[in-house]
């Protein structure tokens, strides 16, 4: 099911992890930002989109993670783009042997059967630096920044106030560090980049969980970085994301900070 969030800006919800696939209308289509997850969730995207004679001409995935770089073939054959250093990531990916192992190995078990992986990280990076996405649309802006996860993208829609935020301000996920490089800054730079355009938002679409409005992508941003803080600081944050307040069902988060919070106790002894 489509749900409309702006005018010409749609999304698509996923079951399992809340994953939000994005659906921004052009003028002969519509680009697509992180389809998944499953192979039925993606055949009902695509007949509905088919069923609405709005057909796909592109596709971006905000960061190579597995559940952003999915593609299924009743999408089409649209070109779908990505930062330069997340196409060249997935490259690397795909380069070896056994990857479609490696990558299935970590699926959740619940639907590891059914996610499409054949299509899986075949994106085209978009020359470093490009800052708009090549397509015959809604003027949409690429915001890079380190956190997360290599060459992690936002995407704002300018003339529809929209924030697409990949794997951030989330208000079911913490943050959620890339081993490498520095963690705590990369992560606190990726927030300061999405809080330098938040006054164009008037509405946040986090890769999980609920989308805001304008005074949400604020919030988020403060909640975020009030975790990142915390544990930068060595202290136990106080965030409704994990601990007794946790959303039903997404209590795991807590396991989660718990093993970054170990994680960045031993980079500092190290």
């Amino acid at each position: 099911m489509l749900t409309q969030v702006a005018e010409g800006v749609l999304v698509h919800q996923s079951a399992l992890l809340e994953n939000n696939t994005v659906v921004v209308e052009g003028r002969d289509g519509v680009l697509l930002v992180d389809p998944g997850l499953t192979d039925g969730e993606m055949t009902c995207l695509a007949n509905d989109l088919s069923e609405s004679g709005r057909p796909v001409v592109a596709g971006f995935a905000t960061h190579p993670d597995w559940d952003h770089a999915l593609w299924h073939a009743g999408l089409g054959d649209a070109p779908r783009y990505g930062t330069a250093r997340c196409a060249e990531y997935l490259r690397d990916l795909r380069s070896n042997e056994d990857w479609k192992t490696g990558v299935a190995e970590g699926l959740p078990p619940e639907i590891a059967g059914e996610v499409p992986l054949d299509l899986f990280g075949l994106i085209t990076g978009l020359p470093a630096g490009t800052t708009r996405i090549p397509w015959d649309g809604p003027r949409i802006r690429i915001v890079e920044h380190p956190a997360h996860a290599p060459g992690h993208a936002a995407l704002l829609i300018e003339e529809r106030g929209v924030l697409v935020a990949g794997d951030m301000l989330s208000d079911v996920l913490v943050p959620m560090f890339d081993d490498d490089g520095d963690p705590i800054e990369d992560y606190l730079a990726g927030l300061q980049a999405l809080e330098d355009v938040a006054g164009d938002v008037d509405v946040v679409v986090p890769g999980h969980g609920s989308f805001g409005g304008a005074g949400e992508v604020r919030a988020r941003i403060d909640l975020d970085r009030a975790y990142v803080h915390a544990l930068r600081d060595g202290r136990t944050p106080d965030d409704p994301r994990i601990g007794p307040s946790a959303k039903p069902g997404w209590e795991w988060v807590s396991d989660l900070h718990a093993g970054q919070a170990r994680s960045l106790v031993r980079r500092r002894s190290s």
